[in-house]
């Protein structure tokens, strides 16, 4: 799939029409993972804004030295690490690729600084982050009141 139809289908960047889709596609490269690469480590600073073109990755709360658990995962056309893009850029989670993974990967910075150029880009792509992180902490609300509710 070119890099084009896998921005299409990401909820990201779904609101922006084929001209802007055009300048924001030449933004991004490639990259792979094998099925357990740690991609972004909570509590570092966060470099890239990832888009899966296919795989799996999931994400891992770190709750203490030697606990960690997995709250989501994430798969095609779902992004991850928009923590790039928002000061202070530091990683909220932990990042495992969980089978091999193809994504698109965007410098954060490079893509926070073409939506302050260019407002009507910025302006849906801040409304495609809010519309992801809204999505994540819905499954993760409904993933903590099954986990706690009496059966």
């Amino acid at each position: 799939m070119n890099k084009f139809d896998v921005l299409r289908k990401c909820d990201m960047f779904r609101a922006l029409d084929d001209k802007q889709l055009r300048e924001v596609e030449k933004m991004c490269d490639y990259e792979e993972f094998e099925a357990g690469a740690i991609i972004c480590k909570q509590g570092f600073r966060e470099e890239k804004l990832y888009v899966i073109e296919y795989g799996t990755v999931g994400i891992i709360l770190e709750v203490g030295p030697l606990a960690q658990r997995q709250v989501q995962a994430v798969t095609d056309f779902d992004v991850f690490g928009w923590s790039s893009m928002l000061d202070p850029y530091v990683c909220t989670a932990t990042v495992k690729a969980l089978e091999k993974t193809r994504a698109l990967a965007f410098d954060g910075q490079e893509l926070s600084g073409l939506c302050v150029t260019r407002h009507e880009i910025g302006c849906r792509v801040s409304r495609g982050i809010a519309r992801v992180v809204a999505m994540r902490l819905r499954q993760a609300y409904i993933q903590l009141v099954g986990v706690t509710s009496p059966v």
